[in-house]
């Protein structure tokens, strides 16, 4: 079995067919055919079913993926480690995100960063643990950093928790509920919620229940926070969001905080990775300046 074709299949998956794999790679397509049909013939499987819409892993080649792409993520780093450590400060870092490290941490180590290594491309996936778990255990994502997930993370990975969160209520200035001191005078209001923080809907709905309050009004469900940003500033919906938007700095002078005294809790922030896949070096500074500029 040779690395090529572990490579060749993984571009395959990643690209959706033959072809765009092919254009991808330099190939000619006929070369790329041959590639994949001899690892199947090697391996005793079929890999792909060929179906009008693309190339569709089987339950084999499923399996065969996960391995394959842990190989070839693995090798990249290996190149990286030693590219970084001569000075050539170039390669790649994906790291996945959650609300609060965008709005509370980034802001700060984006700029350090990029100093010290100008020619590293960052690539950052929004988004929270569930859907960053398959590229941690393979190695396609270095580490994932935002809220806490409901269960324990899958084999191979590990959580190291990094700040107890809290949430506060936002909304525009001048919002009419801007005076508001508990959450019973929010009774009316109506609410913006997005799946980027998935306890927040819940937590809401319990928050009222406690209170013996009707529902709230869920008006708007999102999986943006800019959508959430667009909609708290130019209208009076109201959203339990990360203590750090407050501080964000494209959107403290369009929003604020309403102080009520009830405690809204947020998801611990953590860091998850895979402990046995080192990081290289530009991934373990950016990582070390994201933990830097967590909020006191």
């Amino acid at each position: 079995m040779k690395l090529t074709q572990m490579r060749d299949m993984v571009a395959v998956v990643e690209r959706g067919s033959l072809r765009a794999a092919a254009r991808h790679l330099d190939l000619a397509q006929p070369a790329l055919t041959r590639s994949i049909g001899a690892l199947e013939r090697e391996l005793g499987v079929t890999l792909f079913e060929r179906e009008a819409r693309g190339m569709v892993l089987t339950s084999a080649g499923k399996l065969f993926h996960r391995r394959a792409s842990a190989v070839i993520n693995e090798v990249r780093r290996a190149r990286e480690d030693f590219e970084q450590t001569d000075g050539n400060m170039g390669g790649t870092i994906t790291v996945g995100l959650s609300i609060m490290p965008h709005m509370g941490m980034l802001p700060e180590a984006l700029p350090a960063f990029r100093r010290r290594y100008p020619l590293v491309r960052l690539k950052i996936i929004e988004g929270l643990y569930p859907a960053m778990e398959a590229g941690l255990q393979d190695g396609s994502i270095d580490f994932y950093l935002g809220a806490s997930p409901k269960g324990e993370p899958a084999g191979g990975l590990v959580a190291e928790t990094l700040l107890h969160n809290t949430r506060t209520v936002i909304g525009r200035r001048g919002h009419p509920l801007a005076g508001a001191k508990s959450i019973r005078e929010l009774a009316k209001a109506e609410w913006a919620t997005t799946t980027l923080d998935f306890h927040a809907a819940t937590d809401l709905n319990e928050l009222f229940a406690k209170y013996r309050m009707p529902p709230p009004a869920v008006m708007l469900q999102t999986h943006s926070a800019l959508s959430v940003i667009v909609a708290l500033s130019s209208c009076d919906l109201l959203a339990i969001l990360p203590a750090q938007w407050n501080e964000f700095p494209l959107t403290r002078d369009v929003l604020q905080v309403i102080n009520i005294k009830e405690k809204l809790p947020a998801p611990d922030i953590v860091m998850i990775r895979r402990p046995d896949l080192p990081l290289t070096p530009a991934a373990d500074f950016f990582c070390d300046l994201m933990k830097r500029y967590l909020p006191v």
